[in-house]
């Protein structure tokens, strides 16, 4: 259970969260809820010292990504990476959100085995003071290779990874009543937090079919974020891995409920108005909306697929018949359609010349975006 007493972390930002209410004219927008609560320093999710990365709960940790199931997932995405500099002719990998730095340490493992290639050197950008510590530990063997920043830079050459990093965005809200649109967002009500609504001129995009009742997100900081990250990316490429879906899945009438969930104890629940700052808060991504913004901004959309057949064009399949039994097995959630190989995406995008993206050569779905 959340410790919610008096001086928890828990009830720190309980009261962060009510004085921002308060200010707001008790409505506040789940957006800024939601970028409270996960980011508010040190009392927000990742801004707090504890554990989110793991296998299993008992580790204390509250859900698993691709790196901490399987090392070679990152040995897998490294030959895509090697392949993004030499075609680019960069040689700086860059990641938005490392969480646990495992990512880093096993593509920066593998490029280290092309003996003939210039070591290549790695960037961090990691708003986390709690998660950069961490980060530092886990890579502390490659010095000066590994450095860290806090904000995009003006420019950058090279490859830039993102794995899970789009989910975890702050999105806003939308309730479809049968006629009109409303912003849901979060205030005060008998001395409780609880959902308000407000009227809106927002929309969800394209024209699609909702229900009433209908709950749903719209992305416009991904998309911002995007469209910041091609004004600053000069020469290169960027990879991004997530779940989600086209935008055509995302709104379909099948979803009434919306994608938001929360994560705790590597259970999922849909409430992130309680254990406030103990639990993590997501949303799937539209990758439509992310390529397009991408595409206005002037970036080109390399390919899109499923994490499986990313993985297995990089070449995952080789790299499992080499590895003892173990590994093998750990390995295949990475690919199986009920675990992440399906539900998970790789959105590729290149600054410059498109060229032909390895992890895209068969299975690209960019026709469905």
């Amino acid at each position: 259970m959340p410790d919610d007493g008096p001086g928890s972390l828990s009830s720190a930002l309980n009261g962060r969260l009510r004085a921002a209410i308060a200010a707001a004219g008790n409505w506040l927008p789940f957006d800024r809820f939601m970028a409270i609560a996960l980011y508010e320093p040190g009392l927000g999710y990742y801004a707090r010292d504890a554990r989110q990365f793991g296998l299993l709960p008992s580790s204390g940790s509250d859900f698993v990504t691709a790196p901490e199931l399987s090392p070679l997932f990152g040995r897998t995405l490294a030959r895509q990476v090697h392949q993004a500099l030499g075609t680019t002719g960069t040689r700086e990998v860059w990641e938005f959100g490392a969480g646990s730095g495992a990512l880093a340490l096993q593509v920066l493992t593998a490029l280290d085995e092309d003996a003939a290639a210039d070591p290549a050197v790695y960037r961090i950008v990691e708003l986390s003071a709690a998660l950069r510590q961490r980060q530092q530990q886990t890579l502390a063997a490659f010095g000066e290779r590994v450095r860290w920043l806090d904000a995009l830079p003006v420019r950058i050459e090279g490859v830039v990874l993102g794995n899970e990093v789009l989910d975890a965005m702050p999105v806003q809200l939308l309730h479809f009543d049968g006629r009109d649109w409303l912003e849901r967002g979060v205030g005060v009500q008998d001395g409780r937090l609880a959902w308000a609504e407000r009227p809106t001129a927002l929309r969800p995009p394209g024209e699609h079919r909702f229900l009433p009742g209908a709950v749903t997100e719209i992305h416009p900081q991904s998309e911002a974020f995007v469209r910041t990250l091609a004004g600053r990316l000069v020469r290169g490429a960027a990879f991004f891995i997530d779940y989600g879906f086209p935008e055509h899945e995302y709104y379909h009438p099948q979803r009434h409920g919306g994608t938001l969930m929360c994560h705790r104890g590597h259970r999922a629940d849909t409430d992130p108005l309680v254990e406030l700052g103990e639990k993590d808060i997501t949303a799937h991504v539209n990758f439509s909306a992310v390529a397009l913004a991408a595409q206005d901004a002037g970036l080109h959309v390399l390919g899109y697929t499923s994490q499986a057949r990313f993985l297995i064009n990089c070449g995952l399949p080789a790299l499992m018949a080499a590895a003892h039994a173990r590994a093998q097995v750990a390995a295949q959630p990475l690919v199986q359609e009920h675990e992440m190989g399906e539900l998970f995406k790789v959105l590729g995008l290149a600054a410059g010349a498109p060229f032909e993206a390895m992890g895209f050569a068969t299975g690209d779905r960019s026709h469905t975006l």
